[in-house]
């Protein structure tokens, strides 16, 4: 046994300990979020990574990476409150869909329609062309021989819906990005942001969705289609409506203050 003079240094000492225990631990109130990745016709394995420090730096987020999707379970969906999606089978066309077995499908389905939030990153949603309720889920998607795009460029992306959860109090912010045209869009989706595809970079000469929400059961989806590299992600104006978008898909509720005010240039006028 100590001496009794020293137990209050012993004392001290384990409490600093477990302090900083603590401190390295996710919060119990942290958002879980199931990031799955491992496949995708875009860089994964630098967006990945990304997207996963983007949402821990705000301190209301714990991200658990899968890279092997087609073996989700109910039992390991049920342990997180939103799955952010990184992952596609672009090119592989009707075949995709039997990657993954009927059980994960169902599960996959099942986890949001009975509460939980869904979110799709840029091309996270170019998947299951032959599924036509994992299309409805995932809001908007790349469609063969229709959607497009022209090279990266910058321009603004326009506040739609300053009324949403996610957008609120949001205003219009540049990216240097890749900007999709004709995308499939989902019938009923709130259109939350869009920009201008302007015909001289290969648009459409029409503003294009770029973020998009919607109901699914008694789940939430969010889908952004900005990011289409690790670089456009340091995008002040991205990691605001990642971080808005996935908190609401998890909660249904906005992000409190916090996190509203995050630093972005102040937009160029709007075309």
């Amino acid at each position: 046994m100590p001496p009794i003079h020293s137990l209050p240094i012993l004392l001290c000492l384990l409490a600093s300990l477990a302090a900083g225990a603590h401190a390295d631990s996710p919060d119990n109130n942290s958002i879980r979020v199931l990031l799955i990745s491992g496949r995708n016709n875009h860089d994964w394995k630098t967006t990945t990574p990304k997207l996963k420090a983007i949402l821990e730096a705000d301190g209301r987020f714990d991200v658990t990476i899968e890279e092997q999707p087609q073996r989700l379970t109910s039992d390991r969906l049920q342990s997180h409150q939103v799955i952010l999606s990184n992952w596609n089978t672009f090119g592989r066309g009707d075949k995709a869909t039997g990657d993954w077995p009927p059980q994960t499908r169902k599960a996959y389905l099942d986890f949001v329609r009975n509460g939980g939030g869904h979110v799709v990153v840029h091309a996270g949603s170019s998947s299951f062309a032959d599924w036509p309720e994992y299309q409805k889920l995932t809001l908007a998607t790349w469609q063969a021989g229709q959607t497009g795009h022209g090279p990266p460029h910058e321009f603004v992306v326009r506040i739609d819906a300053s009324d949403h959860p996610i957008t609120t109090g949001m205003d219009d912010f540049p990216i240097h990005d890749e900007l999709w045209h004709r995308s499939g869009i989902q019938d009923g989706v709130t259109v939350l942001a869009s920009a201008y595809s302007d015909p001289r970079n290969r648009g459409s000469g029409e503003f294009e969705p770029v973020a998009l929400a919607d109901t699914f059961g008694s789940g939430h989806s969010f889908t952004l289609l900005l990011g289409h590299a690790a670089k456009q992600m340091d995008t002040p104006g991205f990691g605001t409506l990642l971080r808005r978008g996935t908190y609401w898909a998890a909660t249904g509720k906005a992000m409190p203050n916090g996190s509203l005010n995050d630093p972005s240039p102040s937009p160029p006028p709007r075309p």
